[in-house]
């Protein structure tokens, strides 16, 4: 009996399983990045810095550890990111390679260590995804830790049970982007039982939204201007309505059906980029006044109280500076990276406070210090908040290279959320 149950446990261990991995190989790096710019599909072709791999299963780093059976993985804009080559190698440092894609998640406890009090296989939960001191095993946390400031986390390029940012960014862990992935119970959040599948798939990014809105929560007299209208900037559209906050919301939007949801989660204005002069429109919306100088792009004088940048491109992260009002703010959630031609001058010229923002956080509520994603998953049992119209295609994950040619061309196929789903 001995024997056998060795042998089941050697087969658990090495039991291969199929997901999507982002390599290391600078030759390949350089080329895809170069022939990527000109035709993106090369991105997820032959020559791509991902793959679908097979590997073994992940084990529990440790007793405190639990591993999950992932019904649904979102394709989220940082994963996009790394697809497409535009993340600043330095993070390197941080992601080391190769690494299992996908963090957004939800999915059933198999497997929990002896440790992992509190969570039994058939659990239903959404894991946090970054790795901070704790999920590290790191004895002495860091005072960003100590604090609940988990996002500013001074220990995650140290290796501790596990090496990588997140999961999705960590080979130790596992991803989403595969049927299976562990956890540390400190990552763990029960979904309750009325809350559906495709809002808890949803808790993560609007966490990630409800972070900085928390921090930088407009006055109800204040008019927002969110630039960008796809996941994040939905999610900010979302929070700000879900906090009770009665302030104006400009949204600027590429695409009508971005727009549509918009309104739907709260916005009262929608700006669209292709109708016309949208700085213009910006103006007449906040009051304010354009100027046109000898060379370059036009001066408001006025503007938004508070931008909320959601896309991270150099033009949107220009222009986010350009239209804030003197005296404003300025939230950066796009994940900019490595921009050219970004006039900084609006910064000290209108003395904008610039800020950004990763991940979920610790914030205080009601009187009470909570996690942004617990606090989602609240107000989604509550019936207050529902994500789930976001959730709009659905891919196997060997059909992985239509999903990210949808999500790549969001215009064409009406994308906002894209998800693989497993059985």
């Amino acid at each position: 009996m001995a024997v056998q149950q060795e042998l089941q446990l050697y087969e658990a261990a090495v039991k291969a399983i199929q997901l999507i991995e982002l390599t290391q190989h600078i030759p390949r790096y350089l080329l895809a990045r170069a022939v990527g710019a000109l035709y993106p599909p090369v991105l997820w072709g032959p020559l791509a810095m991902i793959r679908h791999s097979e590997v073994p299963e992940p084990a529990l780093p440790g007793p405190q550890w639990v591993k999950i059976k992932t019904r649904y993985g979102g394709i989220c804009g940082s994963d996009m990111n790394a697809v497409l080559l535009k993340v600043n190698p330095a993070l390197s440092v941080l992601v080391p390679l190769p690494t299992i894609l996908g963090h957004e998640n939800v999915g059933t406890i198999v497997e929990a260590g002896q440790e992992a009090e509190g969570f039994a296989p058939g659990d239903r939960v959404v894991a946090d995804p970054l790795l901070p001191c704790v999920a590290r095993g790191i004895e002495e946390p860091c005072d960003f830790c100590r604090r609940g400031e988990i996002s500013l986390c001074q220990n995650l390029a140290e290796k501790g049970v596990v090496s990588g940012l997140s999961i999705g960014f960590c080979r130790d862990t596992g991803g989403s982007w595969g049927p299976y992935f562990v956890a540390h119970r400190s990552q763990l959040v029960r979904v309750p039982q009325n809350v559906s599948d495709e809002n808890a798939l949803m808790a993560e990014p609007f966490s990630v939204a409800l972070h900085p809105v928390m921090r930088n929560l407009p006055k109800d007299e204040d008019t927002v201007l969110v630039s960008g209208a796809g996941t994040a900037g939905l999610c900010v559209v979302a929070a700000l309505r879900a906090l009770g906050c009665k302030a104006r919301v400009l949204v600027v939007a590429k695409y009508p059906f971005q727009g549509e949801m918009a309104r739907r989660f709260g916005a009262d204005e929608i700006i669209y980029l292709r109708d016309g002069d949208y700085f213009q429109a910006v103006a007449e919306a906040t009051g304010g006044k354009l100027y046109k100088p000898v060379l370059g792009k036009r001066i408001l004088v006025g503007g938004a109280d508070i931008v909320y940048e959601c896309v991270g491109t150099k033009h949107s992260v220009d222009d986010s500076l350009r239209l804030a009002r003197s005296g404003g703010t300025v939230v950066l959630l796009g994940m900019a990276g490595l921009l050219q031609q970004v006039d900084w001058t609006p910064i000290w010229l209108n003395e904008l406070t610039v800020k950004g923002s990763v991940w979920g956080g610790v914030e205080t509520f009601q009187g009470r210090a909570v996690r942004t994603i617990q606090l989602a998953l609240e107000w989604m049992a509550e019936g207050k908040l529902d994500l789930s119209p976001m959730v709009t295609h659905r891919f196997q994950l060997e059909d992985y290279k239509r999903a990210l040619a949808v999500t790549a061309n969001k215009g064409r196929h009406r994308a906002i959320k894209s998800i693989f789903v497993f059985d």
